[in-house]
């Protein structure tokens, strides 16, 4: 059994919520922004009630065993004014946020050692602050290391498809470069079914590809097929399906547009690779952004 404090329970932090509770051993602990009364997460095998402790002030958090980060990148300053008390007995964090730098983000927070980053793949949206939907099922991966396995096992017995990996850089790399192409539905204010359109289709590709290229070079083994891999992942999923980008845009909130496409810039500068897709796609989100407040 073990103690677990989720910070931020969104879509991604809601879903863990209610699989960890299926495991039937461990004690919950949700830490919110707003007070929340329940949290019910509709699963594809049925609705999950999360039988938690709700937190909504960092001064009540308890000292607890484990710590998943499950807010926005641009969220961290946020979420690490939970640590100090969650981590009382030295608690690892484990981050489950997007991007391929969630070391570095939480670095001045909490020593490198007791950071995890972990890659989650799982399709769900927040309808409303104490309400998820999951649409599919959920992939948790994380480095293979005595803390990924100690965090992986958190999982035994739940629906979850939780690892530990060996070539962490690669599963980071890849679902960055299916999170880079949603920056088009974020643009363009249309659900993945915009992705059918051959052209738009077209620009999706060129974004992957300087992902994969800017990839290689931070030693990601990244191969030729992902661009079109990624497409059709975007293509096979329901025409209304929205992406954590596109929705933060809808509701007027900031956007993760550094962590999914301003690192393969940033990136591909220090390598000397041009971006100008990604480049061009967040000027253009960002102004059109500027131009509605």
């Amino acid at each position: 059994m073990a103690k677990i404090a989720i910070v931020g329970v969104g879509a991604i932090g809601g879903v863990v919520a209610a699989l960890l509770q299926s495991a039937g051993r461990h004690e919950i602990v949700l830490c919110t922004r707003r007070p929340l009364a329940e949290l019910v997460v509709a699963t594809p095998t049925g609705e999950v009630r999360v039988d938690a402790t709700f937190v909504s002030n960092e001064s009540d958090a308890p000292s607890v065993d484990w710590v998943i980060v499950a807010t926005k990148a641009y969220d961290v300053a946020s979420a690490a004014k939970w640590l100090e008390r969650l981590r009382a007995s030295g608690a690892p964090v484990a981050v489950l946020q997007n991007g391929v730098e969630h070391r570095e983000r939480f670095a001045p927070y909490v020593p490198l050692e007791w950071i995890l980053p972990v890659i989650v793949d799982c399709p769900a949206e927040r309808r409303s602050p104490d309400r998820v939907v999951q649409r599919g099922g959920m992939s948790v991966k994380a480095p293979a290391s005595d803390l990924g396995t100690a965090f992986i096992a958190l999982f035994d017995g739940t629906a979850a498809d939780a690892a530990v990996v060996p070539d962490f850089i690669t599963v980071a790399w890849r679902k960055l470069c299916h999170n880079a192409a949603g920056v088009l539905s974020a643009l363009l204010l249309q659900p993945s079914g915009v992705m059918r359109d051959e052209s738009i289709g077209e620009v999706s590709l060129q974004i992957v590809r300087e992902c994969v290229a800017v990839g290689r070079a931070e030693g990601a083994k990244l191969d030729d097929t992902v661009p079109e891999a990624v497409l059709n992942v975007y293509r096979a999923s329901p025409a209304d399906s929205i992406n954590s980008l596109y929705a933060d845009r809808l509701a007027a909130r900031p956007m993760e547009i550094d962590a999914r496409n301003g690192v393969i810039v940033r990136m591909g500068r220090k390598h000397g690779i041009p971006t100008p897709t990604n480049s061009m796609a967040i000027t253009l989100l960002e102004a059109m952004v500027r131009n509605t407040q």
